[in-house]
């Protein structure tokens, strides 16, 4: 029977793969540890520091990397989150950890379609089948924690004759033990806090990782995303741009919504016309300024998976389990300090980022270097219209990449505050994404309508 792999075997398998997951993962400070010797050696026999924190920095990245892309479940999943710092490194560090990402994603093994029955029965009752009108047992997408299936779902019948209206629905259904995989990965990788030192000297990891982890661990629960999907689409209710679909039904590890046909976003990158590239531009910002407001929420996993251009243009939004929650809406300093620096005020942005915590007390910065540093970053929304290129991203990337340039010097001394983790990562992946799109908007005026505080006080 060699060459045949039936269930039990996998389930027999659990425990000798995550001794391997844990393994791989506890091999990383060891790595680390050893890259460090190594960088003392070599300082011993003259060679220059930056070149040598240049080398450490690129292995430490390449083994970082190569472990998570190598792992699914949580550390994937963590992986994915720590975009904040991989989009500071050159392509030539992050292109494979991401490639390896993608094909983890595009590999997924489906799950047996037993264990998908027994979970619905689990989750919706043993008569689960009456739910429905038709139940597809293929899934259509699969992701790190779940898989999602298309199906029919049986609305309350009619007054006048009595059939039940028929919607089409997404039934997101979570692997059996992704939870304790992912809570166990995430424990490791917390250990793992002193590497990051490497990539990022001023940043103080271990709040971060912290708030990481419970955003992430949030994800599993599918009751808690229901109810934050639920939030988004009463705000975005009859929208004549963004379309959130409703949810149905849902238990701890399953959500069942309303199904969303379109273009993926992904398409429109591919082969998108210029107009329908800028469109999908636009709305993807209009999004992301204006959700904190409408909702107190913004949807923090911007990747092109996640969205889709309905057949009447607006832009239809899936899955909800990453958000930041913002009650209050966007914060009002980041309006503020980006319209400072527009203004040319260095002093009043050292000022504004130290009191936010992006600047620890005792770090002496220089003004106009830092405003230096922030212009070109901000340079979408010093004009009336802007267009994100590849090139443009590819360049701000190797400017603040390049370890004998200002900007990489000056970024090394800046640390996240937690509360910025997820706006700080959203904006990043949308800037990539609007890269990729090569889209030409007015996003200065997005940000004088939605982002409080940038608009010019009159």
């Amino acid at each position: 029977m060699r060459g045949t792999v039936g269930h039990n075997d996998l389930v027999t398998d659990i425990p000798r793969r995550a001794a391997s997951r844990t393994a791989k993962l506890a091999a990383l400070p060891l790595g680390f540890a050893g890259r460090a010797a190594l960088g003392l050696g070599k300082r011993a026999v003259g060679i220059a520091s930056d070149v040598i924190s240049a080398d450490i920095q690129q292995r430490t990245a390449e083994q970082l990397f190569s472990v998570l892309g190598q792992l699914k479940g949580g550390a994937m999943k963590f992986g994915q989150a720590l975009s904040v710092f991989e989009a500071a490194l050159p392509d030539e560090m992050a292109g494979p950890y991401r490639q390896a990402l993608t094909k983890l994603q595009e590999a997924a093994p489906p799950m047996p379609v037993a264990n998908v029955h027994k979970a619905l029965a689990e989750q919706l009752g043993p008569d689960w089948r009456d739910l429905f009108a038709e139940f597809d047992d293929s899934p259509a997408a699969a992701a790190s924690i779940g898989q999602v299936h298309r199906a029919v779902w049986k609305l309350p019948p009619a007054r006048r004759n009595g059939k039940p209206k028929l919607l089409p629905v997404a039934v997101k259904v979570q692997y059996p033990g992704a939870g304790d995989a992912l809570v166990s990965d995430l424990k490791q990788l917390s250990r793992l806090a002193g590497m990051f030192k490497i990539i990022q000297p001023g940043m103080d990891v271990k709040p971060l990782i912290a708030e990481l982890r419970d955003r992430i661990i949030e994800e599993l629960d599918y009751e808690m995303e229901a109810e934050t999907q639920r939030t988004f689409a009463a705000a975005y209710q009859d929208d004549p741009e963004i379309f959130v679909p409703r949810v149905v039904t849902s238990a701890p590890q399953i959500l069942v919504t309303e199904w969303v046909d379109g273009t993926p976003l992904s398409a429109v990158i591919a082969d998108g016309t210029q107009a329908e590239r800028d469109e999908a531009g636009r709305l993807m910002a209009i999004l992301h300024f204006s959700a904190p407001g409408r909702a107190g929420l913004l949807h923090a996993d911007p990747h092109p998976g996640n969205f889709r251009i309905l057949p009447d243009g607006r832009l239809g939004v899936i899955d909800f389990g990453a958000v930041a929650r913002l009650p209050g809406g966007h914060p009002e300093p980041i309006g503020r300090l980006v319209r400072l620096a527009l203004d040319g005020e260095a002093e009043a942005v050292v000022d504004g980022l130290r009191e936010e915590g992006f600047i620890k007390p005792a770090d002496d910065i220089d003004a106009q270097a830092l405003l230096d540093f922030l212009l070109p970053m901000i340079e979408p929304v010093a004009v009336d219209r802007f267009r994100f290129t590849r090139s443009w991203i590819r360049n701000e990337a190797g400017r603040l990449a390049n370890p004998r340039g200002p900007a990489y010097a000056l970024s090394r001394k800046l640390n996240l505050p937690p509360s910025y983790l997820l706006i700080h990562r959203v904006t990043l992946g949308s800037i990539g994404v609007l890269s990729q799109l090569e889209a030409e908007a007015g996003y200065r005026e997005i940000l004088q309508k939605w982002l409080p505080g940038f608009a010019p006080v009159p």
